[in-house]
Formats: structure tokens, C-alpha cells, sequence
């Protein structure tokens, strides 16, 4: 989540003539996060999540909006945690507010975890696993955008300036996409994944998982990539030490809902390099090309770097804890 549009109250009151709700009490600006501007509002009822979906490179593509949002509203049906949104008094998921489309969604109560614990990685693998087997009767389809041939592309990009974040960068990331171009998988069990399950897109109350939100990288795509996505994001300590303990309970809250097949557990090693190439490079860009005017917290590419490093060592899924 992040500002770039600021919504003044008079455009908020016109957007809001479409919705049956009671009168506002509360909006707020939101500031973490890179691609969309988000704000809280909240009437004397309830409080809700305003999205704008901004018109930038590599933000939220207006077309996918149907995907995303009737994605939320069925996982909403099916009683997982995650945003409902709103429809308008026509029946729409989404309109338009200061010339962007913009939807509101249900506000989940609870927080994330700035230092995820080992059951708090259960619970996520849980969830995970559980997103997977409810959306396997969702009719819609989006391809990844985030792809081993977009990183190329966003590689050249970034290639100018990588050695100026780290010495020799440059060449390190192009021989690691190589490396993922010989040996990434492409025949293993498919459907729709969350692609960006952060623990700051998880939220917990009294230690039980209360809300997945941001389903805007969600898209069609491996079972096995989103957990290589999953054991990046929640495994590493802030020094980038891999938490082989935090890993194990990742798997086995996975497994214990869905099991994984063995291609996709051979697989683990390869798809979590490319969710760590995948990071850095998206990181190295906004780290490059930030706007000086957006309010946005952005996150250092370096870190990243440290996890791909790791998952070249890698021999087997062994190393994640997980038994072959």
C-alpha cells in the first residue's frame, strides 16, 4: 500500500454517492507499500479500505481489476480471510475517483507479525494451502506478469546502474538468469496463487491468522512457486540467516492441507532462487525510479541479494527442511 493520488473531500464525497453507507468519520492515508494509493475510511458502522489503482509502470493494470476483485469475493464466499469488496449501488466492484479506478474493500482486524515465530509460518503455510484448494473452482485466469522473461526485461532496465547498489551486481544477477532460464520448471501443478505473501500481508489476533490481503500479484501460476515466494518472505532473520526451524513449520502447515507431489518438492531450490531474483530486481527498480513526490516506504534490493545467494548453495529441498 502507498499515497500517490491525494483525494480531497469533496471527490471522496462524490465517489461515495454510489455506495449505500453511512456518512464518514475517519479517512486516512496509508503509507506502506509501493503500488497502489490506499487510505482507511470509516463510518459510524464500519471501517473499509479505499483503493486507487494507479496508472503507472508495473502498477495495477485497470483490466485485471475484474480478476483481482471477484477473486476476493469468492475466496469472501467460501469464509477465507481475505477483503470483500464493496459492490456499488449498481451492482460494481469498482468506479472511478480522481480519474483512477478505485474500489472499496472489508478492513480485517488484526496486525502482522514484525517477527513471524514458527507457528505463525504454520499458519501461513495453512492458509497457503487452503487459498489454493478454495480457488480451484474460481473460472477466471491471469497470467503472471512477474515472469523469468519480464525479469530480463526489467533486468536490462536496471542493468545500468545494479553496480552502483552493490560492486559487480551486474554480472551476478545475469549469470543467475541464466542459470534460472536452464533449470526452471514449467510442468508442475498449477492454479491460482497469491504471489506476494508478505508478512506484512498477513495479519494474526491473539496468535491465530485473521486476514490475507493484497491479492494484486495473485494470478495463475505453480502451487510450488508461491511457496518458494512464501519461504523467502517469512524464513530469513534480518541478517538474511536462513531459520531452518521457521521453514519446517512453513512446510508442514502447507502439507498438512494440501500435500506437495515430489516434482514440486524437487522443484523448491530452483523456484525459491527465482523468487529471490524476482524481489531484487522489482526492488532494485522502485529503488531506481522511486518518485520523489509519492508517499512510499521502499525497500532495500539488498536483502534480496542475500537470499538468492543462499538458494544457489542449495543442494536439495533438504535444506529447507522439508524430507524428499
Amino acid at each position: 500500500m502507498a499515497v500517490y493520488t491525494q483525494v480531497s473531500e469533496a471527490a471522496l464525497a462524490e465517489f461515495l454517492r454510489d455506495y449505500d453507507l453511512a456518512n464518514p468519520t475517519q479517512f486516512q492515508a496509508i503509507t506502506a507499500g509501493v503500488q497502489n494509493s490506499n487510505y482507511l475510511l470509516a463510518t459510524n458502522e464500519t471501517r473499509y479500505i479505499l483503493t486507487l489503482y494507479e496508472d503507472k509502470e508495473n502498477g495495477v493494470n485497470p483490466d485485471d481489476l475484474p480478476f483481482f476483485l471477484e477473486l476476493m469475493q469468492h475466496l469472501g464466499q467460501r469464509d477465507f480471510p481475505s477483503p470483500t469488496p464493496v459492490p456499488r449501488n449498481d451492482g460494481a466492484l469498482f468506479g472511478t475517483l480522481c480519474n483512477r479506478p478505485a474500489a472499496l474493500t472489508s478492513f480485517l482486524k488484526g496486525q502482522s507479525s514484525k517477527s513471524p515465530k514458527p507457528d505463525h509460518c504454520q499458519k501461513v503455510g495453512e492458509a497457503m494451502a487452503t487459498l489454493h484448494i478454495k480457488t480451484q473452482d474460481f473460472s477466471l485466469r491471469r497470467d503472471n506478469r512477474h515472469t523469468l522473461a519480464d525479469w530480463m526485461r526489467m533486468f536490462e532496465i536496471c542493468r545500468s546502474g545494479a553496480n552502483d547498489v552493490v560492486p559487480n551486481l551486474e554480472g551476478e544477477i545475469e549469470t543467475e538468469l541464466h542459470r534460472l532460464q536452464t533449470h526452471w520448471r514449467q510442468d508442475l501443478p498449477q492454479g491460482i496463487i497469491h504471489a506476494d505473501l508478505f508478512p506484512d500481508n498477513v495479519f494474526f489476533r491473539e496468535r491465530q491468522l485473521s486476514g490475507v490481503i493484497d491479492f494484486y500479484f495473485a494470478c495463475t501460476d505453480a502451487y510450488a512457486y508461491d511457496l518458494a515466494i512464501a519461504l523467502n518472505a517469512w524464513c530469513f532473520e534480518s541478517d538474511a540467516t536462513f531459520n531452518i526451524t521457521k521453514a519446517r513449520a512453513l512446510m508442514h502447515g502447507y502439507q498438512a492441507v494440501r500435500p506437495l507431489m515430489t516434482t514440486e518438492i524437487e522443484a523448491l531450490p530452483i523456484l525459491a532462487a527465482g523468487a529471490a531474483m524476482r524481489f531484487l530486481l522489482t526492488r532494485l527498480y522502485d529503488w531506481q525510479t522511486q518518485e520523489k513526490d509519492a508517499l512510499v516506504t521502499l525497500k532495500n534490493p539488498r536483502d534480496y541479494l542475500r537470499r538468492l545467494r543462499f538458494h544457489k548453495n542449495v543442494k536439495s529441498a533438504t535444506d529447507y527442511g522439508i524430507n524428499v
